[in-house]
């Protein structure tokens, strides 16, 4: 790649990282009593960990995303586009339904989070795995199957919440509808943990990325274990996108704006780039997201309404926009 394109994508991407301060800072500072000790103290423990909750977040999201598209070969799809936020939803609702809410795995938030994130890893892995095999990564049908597995996820969710009990369904609610208001603090060090875990046992096959988007052909010839790198990979982003959606609920088309964003403000191959760009662009997005809806809209509207909307739209615009 040309010098003079790498030197412009790391000013856009310091740029990008400079406007995630200001947007960080403004969250934590906008509308503080700087007088009152007492209430300055109070807002930085309510304000700090949702801060902490957002920027793993988007780091989560938008390197999942990137990882994703590249395994499959399509910029338009992304990991919720194929019922990975549903399959999670089942999940987490048919551990709370078995287990009852008196249960060990109803208290301890961390095991309750441990269940949820290894039964997602391994469900999810096994069944993209087996639907990109027999599709070929074939766009359309990965498209189609993965429209019925969300409806058919979604279906079996919907059952188990009508016949559980009303004080169960209380409490599993708050944790299915995406919100920073209701954040589960308890796990964000074993989030942390774990987002390091997954970057340091794939490094690896992260560096291959590069080379996996040219081709399972092409990347075979040049001496790479493609189906062995793409289970992997599918593996960590399962796991990504698990942990994001424990931590605040499922975010649909999040990842598809900030890595779409990312890729048209860079337009480079090098995935290093790509996926601090995306999670730069889920920074910004989440933090001012929220920043909006504690200060102008007074917590009446959730940040994944303004999320899910604008990225139904954008989705729309990349599908009637796309070359091919």
């Amino acid at each position: 790649m040309n010098h003079s394109i790498l030197r412009r994508n790391h000013k856009k991407l310091l740029i990008l990282a400079l406007l995630v301060l200001l947007a960080a800072a403004a969250y934590m500072l906008v509308e503080v009593n700087f007088e009152n000790q007492k209430l300055f103290r109070y807002a930085m423990r309510l304000r700090t960990p949702k801060l902490i909750v957002m920027l793993i977040t988007a780091f989560a999201i938008g390197g999942a995303s990137i990882v994703f598209q590249s395994i499959i070969n399509n910029t338009i799809v992304t990991p919720c586009l194929l019922g990975m936020n549903s399959l999670y939803t089942l999940i987490h609702t048919a551990v709370v339904f078995f287990a009852s809410t008196g249960s060990f795995l109803a208290l301890n938030a961390n095991a309750s989070f441990a269940v949820d994130v290894v039964l997602m890893g391994l469900t999810a892995t096994v069944v993209y795995s087996w639907l990109f095999q027999k599709t070929r990564h074939n766009v359309l049908y990965v498209l189609l199957i993965g429209t019925v597995l969300s409806s058919f996820f979604s279906s079996i969710q919907t059952t188990l919440t009508r016949i559980m009990d009303p004080n169960e369904y209380d409490t599993l609610l708050a944790t299915l509808v995406a919100s920073f208001s209701n954040i589960n603090s308890e796990i964000i060090l074993l989030s942390v943990l774990l987002l390091a875990a997954v970057v340091f046992v794939l490094r690896k096959d992260l560096m291959l990325l590069d080379v996996l988007t040219l081709g399972k052909e092409q990347a075979v010839n040049l001496g790479v274990d493609y189906d062995r790198s793409i289970r992997r990979l599918l593996l960590g982003v399962t796991l990504c996108i698990a942990v994001a959606t424990a931590m605040v609920g499922p975010i649909s088309f999040l990842g598809l704006i900030i890595a779409n964003l990312a890729r048209q403000l860079l337009k480079t191959y090098r995935h290093t780039q790509l996926i601090f760009g995306s999670a730069l662009f889920g920074m910004i997005v989440l933090v001012g997201g929220q920043l909006l809806v504690e200060h102008v809209f007074t917590y009446s509207i959730p940040v994944s309404v303004f999320i899910t909307v604008g990225g139904g739209i954008y989705f729309l615009y990349l599908l009637l926009t796309a070359k091919k």
